[in-house]
C-alpha cells in the first residue's frame, strides 16, 4: 500500500511462528494454529499479531486484504489458561499493565490498519478471541460459531483489550452491557441477528464463503476502502461538523486518485474498471 519504509526488513511469512501466514494474489491469511487448544493465545501469539498487523501494509507484495481464522474446530478460546491466566499470577502491577498494554495494542494494531479485516469464524471465539471478532471489519460466522465474552467470568472487567468501546457500537449499549457482564455464550444465529456478525453459512461453506469475499474487497479499489474504513474509526469520536469537514476533504482528495478517474474512463468505454489501489 505504500513505499514507505524504514532500513528493518519486512519479517518472511516463514518466521511468524505463533500462526501460520501465507500471502496470494493481494490476500493475507492468517491462521492461529494450536487447534488441540482451540488456538488459545499465548504471550507470543500476541505479541506477532500486534507485529503483523502493522508491517502489513508496508509489504512490497500489495496486500489488499486479510482474512483470520482458526485451524480445526474453534476460531480462538482466548487466552491459554496455563500458559498466560496461570503465569500472570507471577508478575507484580508492573508487569500485569505490560501485558495488557500488549493485548489492547493487537486490537488497536487491527483497527489502525488501512487492510480490510475478514474474520472467518469457524467455531467458539471466546474471551480475546471474541475481541479479535470485534476488531475486524466483517465476521462471517459458521452455523457451529459461538460467541463468548467471558471476561467476567473469570473475575476480571468485561471492558478488555477494547471490547466495552467496540461492542456497543456493533450491537448497541443495552446488548453490549448484557453480553459483557453476563459472558453468556451467544449461538451464531443470535449473532446475526443483533447484528454482531456480517453473514452466517453453513460450516463447509465457510473457507470457500471467506475467499469470494476477501478476493472482492482485494480486486475493489482498495484505496477508497482503506479510506472508507480509516474514517469510519476516527468518526466514532467526532461531532457532525468534524466528521462532514473531514469526509469532504477526503473526498476531495480521492477525486485526484487513478481509481476514481478510472472508473469514469471504465464507464465511457463500457468496460469494467481497472482498479489499481491508488
Amino acid at each position: 500500500m505504500t513505499r514507505f519504509r524504514a532500513s528493518a526488513p519486512i519479517t518472511p511469512d516463514a518466521l511468524w511462528r505463533h500462526f501460520d501466514l501465507s500471502v496470494a494474489d493481494g490476500v493475507a491469511t492468517i491462521t492461529l494454529n494450536r487447534p488441540d487448544k482451540l488456538n488459545a493465545l499465548t504471550f507470543e501469539a500476541y505479541a506477532d499479531l500486534r507485529d503483523l498487523f502493522a508491517e502489513l501494509p508496508y509489504r512490497e507484495d500489495d496486500v489488499r486484504v486479510v482474512v483470520l481464522t482458526g485451524e480445526g474446530r474453534g476460531f480462538c478460546s482466548g487466552g491459554d489458561v496455563e500458559e498466560i491466566i496461570g503465569e500472570l499470577r507471577k508478575l507484580d502491577a508492573s508487569g500485569l499493565l505490560a501485558f495488557t498494554r500488549m493485548t489492547g495494542a493487537t486490537v488497536k494494531a487491527m483497527r489502525e490498519c488501512p487492510l480490510p479485516i475478514v474474520a472467518a469464524i469457524n467455531g467458539v471465539a471466546a474471551g480475546a478471541g471474541s475481541v479479535l471478532a470485534l476488531a475486524s471489519d466483517f465476521r462471517l460466522l459458521a452455523r457451529s460459531a459461538k460467541f463468548a465474552f467471558l471476561f467476567t467470568r473469570v473475575g476480571l472487567a468485561g471492558a478488555d483489550m477494547g471490547s466495552a468501546y467496540l461492542l456497543p457500537r456493533i450491537v448497541g449499549l443495552g446488548r453490549a452491557t448484557e453480553l459483557l457482564m453476563l459472558g453468556d455464550k451467544l449461538d451464531a444465529e443470535t449473532a446475526v441477528r443483533i447484528g454482531l456478525a456480517s453473514e452466517l453459512v453453513e460450516d463447509e461453506e465457510l473457507p470457500e464463503r471467506a475467499r469470494a469475499l476477501a478476493r472482492r474487497l482485494a480486486d475493489g479499489p482498495a484505496f477508497a476502502y482503506a479510506t472508507t474504513k480509516s474514517l469510519i474509526a476516527k468518526e466514532q469520536d467526532m461531532d457532525l461538523a468534524g466528521a462532514i469537514e473531514l469526509e469532504a476533504m477526503t473526498q476531495a482528495l480521492l477525486m485526484t486518485s487513478h481509481d476514481h478517474h478510472e472508473f469514469l474512463d471504465a464507464w465511457r468505454e463500457g468496460r469494467r474498471p481497472d482498479w489499481k489501489g491508488r
